[in-house]
């Protein structure tokens, strides 16, 4: 693999570290978990990667996930993650999306304003 491929790739997975820990930062309910915090006053952050898609730390999996193994000269192992990881992260996304339109006051209000839920002007 040419060094300045390798390079993007490299530049790409610690991009995708530096979103989710922007994401965590802005966010006090950034979760691994599907749930509503009403225990902890859960409410929508729409400021910091909020502001410009709806679920940054699935943008910033997918960007880390896809990277990595070419980052790591492994095209076998870039193709195995990608194939068997994303349609996980893609559900997710989609589950999250759902649940937080029927449970999160004022989330439609936000995704009407916000479009993108991973991508912008993608998806």
């Amino acid at each position: 693999m040419p060094g300045w491929l390798q390079g993007i790739c490299l530049f790409t997975v610690g991009s995708g570290y530096a979103l989710a820990l922007w994401a965590m930062h802005v966010n006090r309910f950034f979760s691994s978990v599907i749930r509503i915090q009403s225990d902890r006053g859960q409410y929508v952050v729409t400021t910091g990667p909020y502001a410009f898609v709806r679920h940054p730390g699935y943008t910033a999996g997918i960007l880390i996930i896809a990277a990595s193994g070419p980052a790591l000269e492994s095209w076998l192992a870039a193709a195995l993650v990608v194939i068997f990881s994303q349609p996980f992260l893609l559900h997710g996304t989609i589950t999250e999306d759902r649940i937080l339109h029927v449970e999160l006051a004022g989330y439609s209000d936000y995704a009407a304003r916000v479009r993108w839920r991973l991508v912008p002007s993608i998806w």
